[in-house]
Parts: C-alpha cells; structure tokens; sequence
C-alpha cells in the first residue's frame, strides 16, 4: 500500500478538485481521486459498500446536500467505475 500525502488544511484539499457532473450539474468534488484511490485499497467486493465508503470518505471534505444524496451516490460510482475499470 502506498502511503498518500493528506492535505495540511483546507486550503490545500481545495487544490485537488475535480468537475464531476452530479444529476446533470457540474461540481466540483475535493480530494476524489485519491478518495477513489483509497476505497480501491480495501478490495471491497459489493457495490453499495463502495458507494458508503466513497460517500463517507467525500462528506469529510465536501457538503453533499442531503436532498441530492442519492444523485451523489450515483455519481460517485460512476467515477469509481472510470478509475478502477480500464
């Protein structure tokens, strides 16, 4: 396992953005990659497992409204799938 350099503070997170469209709307999301990056580390095999990780791990650095959670959730598996899928 390679050990991933945290940001010191916000400010750093705030330089690891990346544009997701989330529901048809582009946000941008903080530290996803290596969210991503982490999640894939722990080998876990059933799909709503990955989408609580992600979602759990990406609430510590973003605010998903609880209103476009579900969107959030989609989302997130969709660019766990990019990354991890060839």
């Amino acid at each position: 396992m390679v050990e991933k350099e945290k940001p010191c503070c916000a400010a750093e997170a705030l330089r690891r953005i990346r544009q997701v469209e989330v529901g048809g709307i582009t946000v941008g999301l903080a530290m996803l990659d290596d969210i991503i990056d982490e999640v894939q580390e722990l080998q876990l095999t059933s799909k709503e497992a990955i989408i609580n990780e992600l979602v759990k791990r990406i609430k510590i650095y973003n605010y998903i409204p609880s209103s476009a959670e579900e969107k959030y959730r989609e989302a997130m598996y969709r660019e766990y799938n990019k990354k991890v899928t060839p």
